[in-house]
């Protein structure tokens, strides 16, 4: 697995990463001896870059993960992050805490629950307006002077929010939602902000939740209980739209020889050697198909193809439902 630099002067990670949330909430039923698999198998292929947080699964994410890595610590990357609050009463609710007492007491927690003492790279999951970020940022570097923390990120954050927090302490990573349907870190100024800060973008969400990968035919597809239900781009008419997009991918894709979903994460590594993809799966067959993307070079002519068919802004739907979309920083 080739490396890329999380930061300038940061550590090097694998070219893409593991997004564990779906190990444990959202995505449908959940199978921790599998996920264990897929962990341990991303090891094997040298993807060391794993991405958690402690509201996946309301902190069994996290323990899954430290499940899987207990022995192994020496091998991996660990993200995680903090800040979106659950409601143990409604767990459709969400809050947004920066405070400095509260940064101390999730990370003391996230430590237990990953079972290290060590957090490789401890994000802030959404910027709490309520909060300077100075403050919450402030917090989060005095964990880095206690030896609980090495690098600092934010996610969807804004630009401005970007240049305060780094004016406050070194940030290494920005993580936002960005592949082929959601393009708007190109046009918003958060692209320009991290590259002339020297700040790592890492792209969650790199294939779309799962639509750009073709395997989802209907709603249908999809359990009961999955989050993408409630999704706009997964809303009739919308998904059809949706749909129609990805089979002209699709064709772009078997004539390269590739699959679409190792064409869309090559296209989301092509954009620059400072972005770093964490698509999620709870397969291992999956796994190998991602880690394969890394060795796919698109040409200028397969960019362009693939330019002509998703340019920015051409997915139906919002990327998230009006409250979630209420808590990213603009």
């Amino acid at each position: 697995m080739k490396k890329r630099q999380l930061g300038r002067g940061g550590p090097l990670v694998s070219d893409i990463g593991l997004g564990c949330m779906g190990m444990s909430e959202f995505y449908g039923t959940t199978d921790d001896a599998e996920s264990i698999r897929v962990i341990h198998r991303a090891l094997e292929l040298g993807i060391t870059f794993l991405d958690t947080a402690d509201m996946y699964g309301a902190g069994r994410n996290e323990q899954l993960v430290g499940k899987a890595i207990a022995g192994r610590r020496d091998q991996v990357f660990l993200a995680t992050k903090f800040g979106i609050v659950r409601d143990s009463s409604d767990p459709t609710k969400r809050g947004i805490n920066g405070k400095p007492d509260y940064v101390r007491q999730a990370c003391d927690a996230s430590l237990r629950r990953l079972g290290v003492d060590c957090i490789d790279l401890y994000y802030q999951h959404r910027v709490d307006t309520e909060t300077p970020i100075e403050e919450t940022v402030g917090a989060m570097h005095e964990l880095v002077s206690a030896g609980k923390v090495r690098y600092l990120g934010l996610s969807e954050a804004s630009p401005e929010n970007v240049r305060r927090a780094a004016a406050t302490a070194p940030i290494n990573a920005l993580q936002t939602e960005y592949s082929l349907f959601t393009r708007d870190p190109e046009t918003n100024g958060v692209f320009d902000t991290v590259r002339e800060l020297g700040i790592g973008f890492v792209a969650y969400s790199p294939l779309g939740r799962g639509i750009l990968t073709a395997k989802i035919k209907t709603i249908d597809d999809l359990a009961p209980d999955d989050f993408r239900r409630m999704n706009p781009r997964y809303a009739k008419g919308n998904f059809d739209r949706n749909a129609a997009l990805v089979k002209l991918l699709e064709q772009i894709a078997s004539e390269i020889g590739v699959t679409p979903a190792q064409l869309a994460l090559a296209w989301v590594m092509a954009q620059g050697d400072d972005i770093i993809p964490i698509p999620g799966t709870k397969h291992v067959r999956y796994l190998e198909e991602n880690a394969a993307a890394v060795d796919i070079h698109l040409t200028e002519e397969d960019l362009r193809r693939i330019d002509d068919v998703a340019p920015h802004g051409v997915a139906a739907g919002e990327r998230y439902n009006a409250s979630m979309m209420a808590l990213v920083n603009h």
